[in-house]
């Protein structure tokens, strides 16, 4: 990506946080960190620039944006958020749930900070409520960790005939012991017997799905997680290949050949972050700015992957579906 910086700022950025150097103002830096990677995250900081471009606020015009990947490695937040302090920044942007929330928390208590919460962020202690966060954090809670419960149920709903389910978490996301929580309690209401499969790593992304095939898993729940997220594709693809019907968190699973999604509108989540920075970057306090519940959510069928399984979505999953992939 090439990076241009102007000397002038363009129309009304004059009240934006700045840095000076003598008389003439630099352009302000937004810091965003991520969970994930690049390319799979195209779309989604499209998005993002989307969302920004509302306040009139242009990559490369009258911003400049410094980005921090993690690929999926949770352990490498706090030093990349480190990093973004030490440019400096004019405010953060972390992306990708409570890891990336931590991590730039934790960097700084004065820096605005923007984010996308997966987790009930009161609850986690990042800030003080939803309607007046305080301090210096505000942002977009996804609830994609609390949606696990339905997952399971409309998995039931495609594969009835199943008797165990598996479901796939991260045993390094901070959410996994409450997603396992509502996983079990969705499992029992189903009738079903849950057998938990356990995945931090490419590595032991393989080995599950070994295990899922020797233990003949018939369906498989795979646990929304930023690690995950970062490989669906192969997830997706390795579902198919071991012949197991699988429900995911986001509509980005299906578009790469998995059976189906339901969840929130990943998109416009980030398009709303975009949005909230902008307000930040002309002078809002993340204090004032109460975090924002998702509007938008899509259950999501891919009939390609439902006939190469050998499943027929009943009329009523079909009249459920937001989208319906060819």
């Amino acid at each position: 990506m090439r990076r241009r910086e102007f000397i002038g700022l363009v129309g009304g950025a004059a009240a934006w946080p700045l840095a000076a150097r003598g008389q003439q103002p630099t352009m302000p830096v937004i810091g965003l960190l991520s969970v994930r990677s690049p390319d799979e995250s195209a779309h989604l900081i499209g998005a993002f620039r989307n969302g920004l471009a509302e306040n009139g606020i242009i990559e490369g015009q009258n911003v400049r944006i410094e980005y921090r990947w993690a690929q999926g490695e949770y352990d490498r937040l706090p030093a990349l958020a480190t990093e973004l302090v030490h440019i400096p920044v004019a405010m953060l942007v972390a992306v990708g749930g409570e890891p990336a929330a931590r991590a730039a928390s934790a960097a700084t208590t004065t820096i605005p900070l923007v984010t996308l919460f997966s987790t009930d962020p009161v609850k986690s202690g990042l800030i003080a409520s939803l309607s007046h966060p305080g301090g210096n954090i505000t942002g977009i809670s996804n609830l994609s960790t609390a949606m696990e419960a339905k997952r399971i149920g409309l998995l039931h709903e495609v594969v009835p005939q199943a008797t165990a389910f598996g479901a796939l978490l991260n045993p390094d996301f901070p959410a996994v012991a409450d997603q396992l929580t509502d996983i079990q309690v969705a499992a029992k209401t189903a009738g079903v017997e849950l057998h938990v499969f356990r995945a931090g790593t490419d590595r032991d992304i393989g080995a599950a799905f070994e295990s899922i095939t020797q233990q003949r898993i018939a369906a498989l729940l795979v646990a929304s997680d930023p690690f995950f997220n970062s490989r669906r594709d192969e997830i997706a693809a390795l579902a198919a290949r071991r012949g197991v019907p699988a429900m995911y968190g986001f509509r980005d699973y299906a578009m790469a050949g998995g059976l189906m999604s339901y969840g929130i509108d990943l998109p416009d989540i980030y398009r709303q972050a975009g949005v909230y920075a902008g307000r930040v970057l002309k002078g809002a306090k993340p204090a004032d700015l109460p975090v924002l519940q998702p509007t938008k959510f899509e259950f999501v069928i891919n009939l390609k992957a439902a006939k190469a399984l050998g499943i027929k979505f009943s009329e009523n999953v079909l009249s459920l579906a937001d989208e319906v992939i060819e």
